[in-house]
């Protein structure tokens, strides 16, 4: 009692930031970060000798800073949400983060297979995957087609499911042998926001296009330089090296237009990933 009567400051029940510190279980260096930062300002700060004194009321907001800052949000992030402390409000910064770290651990699962996949390799003394080139001409074609800039390729399946449940919907007669192909409209490589079309061959042009749904004729291109890959779709980047060799030893081609890719066997029709067939395709012109 003796001490708590020392305390009081201002009328009110305070904590010097050492007792702070025991009884919230966070460090003095962290409560001084929060005061430096905006995050969690003290109480009363005593004219005198500077001490910092925490009131009771403000362990639940230490606690809600301590909360975001363990579900990885950082400093200009939590002061957003602690000044919208609205339960709309937080459940969609919670939702956007919920997908930032969902994103997060499926980047640091790609670099897991990779190392998997690395180690693979050594012990096989064979760090790349060969892959033939081939040159072929491809005719024009007659689709209906989705085009959407999708977070990243490996979100191109929720591109291919839409247009499956658009073709369902509209009840559309597409053989489920029918080719399907994907083209990448970027000029270059990008790791977010890809531009992606994946297109579904028709017998004609049934319907006018609606709501990134499109009928039309892709064109026709005299020479592509194409690469089968085996395997996951990991495995992908070996083609476009096999390809970059290719056109390397073959300094009359150049690259043109845009490259598309065929999964020949993917996870709809063989459970097996090492199964998988993947074909790229890139359009190239021989220099005169």
């Amino acid at each position: 009692m003796h001490n708590l009567a020392r305390s009081r400051k201002g009328g009110f029940a305070v904590f010097k930031i050492g007792e702070f510190s025991k009884l919230t279980q966070v460090s003095i260096r962290m409560l001084r970060y929060y005061d430096e930062t905006g995050l969690l300002k003290p109480a009363r700060i005593d004219n005198d000798s500077g001490y910092r004194y925490y009131s009771v009321e403000q362990i639940s907001l230490l606690h809600k800073i301590i909360f975001l800052r363990d579900t990885g949000f950082t400093v200009s992030e939590i002061a957003l949400a602690i000044s919208n402390w609205e339960s709309c409000f937080v459940t969609r910064q919670l939702r956007d983060k919920r997908q930032e770290i969902v994103y997060g651990i499926r980047k640091e699962q790609e670099k897991l297979k990779k190392i998997e996949m690395a180690l693979r390799d050594i012990h096989a003394d064979n760090m790349a995957v060969h892959c033939n080139v081939t040159l072929k001409s491809v005719p024009s074609y007659k689709v209906l087609s989705l085009r959407r800039i999708i977070p990243d390729y490996f979100s191109e399946g929720s591109l291919w499911m839409e247009l499956t449940r658009y073709i369902e919907a509209e009840g559309l007669a597409i053989p489920q042998s029918s080719k399907t192909f994907a083209v990448y409209h970027d000029k270059d490589f990008k790791e977010r926001d890809v531009d992606v079309e994946v297109c579904v061959v028709v017998d004609e042009v049934l319907r006018k296009s609606s709501d990134g749904f499109t009928f039309h004729e892709t064109e026709q291109i005299d020479t592509m330089a194409c690469a089968l890959v085996d395997g996951p779709y990991e495995n992908i980047g070996s083609a476009f090296l096999a390809l970059a060799r290719w056109l390397h030893l073959h300094e009359q081609y150049s690259m043109v237009g845009l490259n598309r890719q065929i999964c020949h066997k993917g996870p709809w029709n063989e459970e097996n990933p090492e199964c998988y067939l993947t074909e790229i395709q890139i359009p190239v012109v021989k220099q005169k």
